[in-house]
This record gives C-alpha cells, sequence and structure tokens, in this order.
C-alpha cells in the first residue's frame, strides 16, 4: 500500500512519537522497566551465567571432538551427547576449584578469626592512648557514632576504645538478618538462573537454528548477516577476553604467593589465593585484596604491614604496567594505551561491571570500526584503479 520510502517517514514518525511520550512520563517508564527486570532477572541472569560458562563449554566440546575422532565411525556419541558431556565436565572443573578454594581459605580464616579478636582486645588501650595523644576525643567519638544511629543498647555497652569495639560488633550484628534476607533472595535467583544457564547451554544449537530462522524470516539477508557477524564477533571478543582473565588472574595470584613467600610475610597461600579471585575485576581488584592482606599481616605481624603494602604494589605495578595490557589486550586485539582507557573509562561510567565488561566491548567496536575503515579504503582503492584505467 505503500512505498518504502513513506513506510520509513511513517515509521520514523511513530518512533519519535513514542520517544517524546517517553521522556514526558519518565517516570513510569523507568517504574516499568524496573518493574520488568525485577520479573525476569532470573532469566537473564540464567542468559549471563549461559553466555559466561559458554566459553569454557566450547573449549571441553573441541577437545571432546577431537578424542571422539580416534573413535571408530559406529561409535561416535552424538553432538547432544558431547555438549551435555562437556558441561557436566566444565560444572565438575568448577566446583573442583571452588573446593579446593575453601579448603585452602577456611582454615585460614578459622585461624584468622581465632587471633583477631585477642589481638583487638590487647591493643584497644594502644589505640585510645595513641588517639587521645594525637588530640581525639575517644568518648566523643563514641558518642558521634551512637547519635549515627546506635541504639541505646548498644550505647550503654561501654565507653571510649571499648565502646567503640563493641558499637561496631553491634552494628555488625544488626546488619546479620537484612543480609541474610538479601542473601536468601539472591541465592534463590541464583540457583534458578543456573538452572535456566544449563538448559540453555544444552539446547544452544537448537536455539541457535530458531534464532537464524526468525531472522531470515523478518530481516532482510545484509541484516541478518551484519548481526550474525556482530554476534559471532562479540562471542570470540569474550572468549579470548575471559581465557586471558583467567591467565592473568593466575599469573599474579602466583607473583603474590611467591613474593610473600620469599619475604616470609604471613598468609601467603590465603593472599595470593585471594589476590587471583579479585584479579577478575582489572586494575582495581588486586588493591582490595591488598588492603585485606595489608590487614590481616597488621594484626599477625605489625612490624611487617609495610612491608606488605610495598610489596603488594611492586607486583602489583609491574603487573598493570607489563602484564595485564600485554596478556589481556593483546588477547582481545586492543594495545596496552587502548586497553588501560577501556578499564578507566568503563569504571568511571558504570563501576566494577563497566571495569569487567568494558574492555571486551571496546575491543568489538574497535574491531568493526577497523573492518569498516579497511573496507572504506579498498573501496576507494579500487574506484582510483578503475579510473585510472
Amino acid at each position: 500500500m505503500f512505498d518504502q520510502k513513506t513506510r520509513r517517514a511513517l515509521f520514523l514518525i511513530a518512533f519519535g512519537v513514542c520517544l517524546y511520550a517517553a521522556m514526558m512520563h519518565l517516570d513510569v517508564v523507568l517504574g516499568a522497566l524496573s518493574a520488568a527486570v525485577d520479573i525476569f532477572f532470573p532469566v537473564l541472569l540464567g542468559l549471563g551465567f549461559a553466555f559466561v560458562l559458554n566459553v569454557p563449554v566450547s573449549g571441553m566440546e573441541r577437545l571432546l571432538h577431537r578424542a571422539v575422532g580416534l573413535l571408530p565411525e559406529g561409535r561416535r556419541p552424538g553432538e547432544g551427547a558431547i555438549t551435555m558431556a562437556s558441561i557436566v565436565l566444565v560444572l565438575i572443573a568448577i566446583a573442583g576449584v571452588a573446593v579446593l578454594g575453601v579448603t585452602m581459605l577456611v582454615p585460614e580464616l578459622i585461624a584468622s578469626a581465632r587471633t583477631v579478636a585477642p589481638l583487638l582486645a590487647e591493643r584497644l588501650p594502644e589505640i585510645e592512648e595513641s588517639l587521645a595523644a594525637n588530640g581525639v576525643d575517644v568518648e566523643k567519638l563514641a558518642q558521634f557514632f551512637q547519635g549515627a544511629g546506635a541504639s541505646s543498647a548498644t550505647a550503654a555497652a561501654g565507653s571510649g576504645a571499648q565502646g567503640l569495639l563493641n558499637l561496631g560488633l553491634g552494628s555488625i550484628a544488626s546488619s546479620v538478618f537484612a543480609a541474610a534476607r538479601s542473601t536468601i533472595s539472591v541465592l534463590s535467583s541464583s540457583v534458578f538462573a543456573f538452572v535456566i544457564a544449563v538448559y540453555v547451554l544444552a539446547s544452544k544449537c537448537t536455539l541457535g537454528r530458531q534464532v537464524n530462522r526468525v531472522m531470515d524470516a523478518h530481516l532482510a539477508p545484509g541484516h541478518a548477516a551484519r548481526i550474525r557477524h556482530v554476534a559471532s564477533l562479540a562471542t570470540d571478543t569474550y572468549s579470548k577476553f575471559l581465557s586471558g582473565q583467567c591467565l592473568e588472574a593466575c599469573i599474579l595470584g602466583t607473583l603474590i604467593f611467591l613474593a610473600f613467600s620469599l619475604f616470609r610475610l604471613p598468609y601467603a597461600g590465603l593472599i595470593g589465593f585471594l589476590t587471583a579471585l579479585f584479579a577478575f575485576v582489572p586494575y582495581v581488584g588486586a588493591f582490595a585484596s591488598c588492603a585485606i592482606g595489608a590487614f590481616l599481616t597488621l594484626l599477625a605481624s605489625p612490624e611487617h604491614a609495610l612491608l606488605c603494602v610495598i610489596v603488594y604494589l611492586a607486583v602489583q605495578f609491574i603487573e598493570n604496567q607489563f602484564i595485564y595490557p600485554h596478556v589481556v589486550g593483546s588477547s582481545v586485539g586492543l594495545s596496552a594505551l587502548w586497553t588501560l582507557i577501556a578499564a578507566l573509562v568503563g569504571g568511571k561510567l558504570f563501576g566494577i561491571v563497566g571495569i569487567v565488561f568494558f574492555i571486551p566491548i571496546v575491543a568489538v567496536f574497535y574491531e568493526l570500526f577497523r573492518q569498516w575503515t579497511n573496507a572504506r579504503l579498498a573501496e576507494r582503492e579500487a574506484r582510483g584503479g578503475a579510473a585510472a584505467r
């Protein structure tokens, strides 16, 4: 009934009207989006889990395909069996790493907890004397924290440095129940999301064929091809990024463990493991583990606290300047400069989540822009060659 130009004009007019209405009722739109996210949060989280777990699952599938290729033709399992076996093996590997981490972490944490309370109790008089010597009125400081939200029962628990300690313990105890409720909610959503992720991974081939059929039926061939290209590039880039991040985390954790062992600093294994775990947050996570390590060292061996910080900062400087940009940046096709800029901009815009995911996102846009530039240059050279002939 309408030609293509008229349909495009009508679409733009309708889009402009909808956008204007949404901007005039932005609070309603944001409320509806928030409610939709709350409802579909387990599904969205499950899709995110599936996207992340697809990296090791795909790697395991490639290994199993090579092993299956050695079997006779009639005894080779089907594609579905290989996918399910890959999922099971990856989940077993993740569970093994988690169990290993817990067996390393829990004894250290129990030993630390047993030493922290006596050490704090022993040093409370020293802390109070040090604060008083520097002109700090401990009584007024305790009253300030009480007025900031401590209950009267907690306020009566004591005064001075001991009162401050009681206030801290009371506030921690009062927040445990709220934290427990939110933790139960998050755990229940995570369990549902994990189940959804397993189903998505198990049927990813079928889902892929269905998505391709929908795109072929409703999109122009050129648009469908571009969407497939971008999706393939994003998947490949994130796969390389996650592999590089895992390698970088192992390198940094090993370096911290070796450095702490060399200088005979306490909790070398625990702090090395925490460093590797926190290293999945680029440029920032290692400093969080540094703070934890410095705190534990201060409690166990105060005279080594400064040395702990110096060793940690030295290893962190070497890692940030020479290891991370080359290991992770080269894996996603970004130079060290662009990797650092992507992490800084992502952290400024979206916090920790931006730091983690902005590097592969920038890598995808960088590769698309590079391909588009090369295509334009090739067209220009082709037109120049044709004009010269």
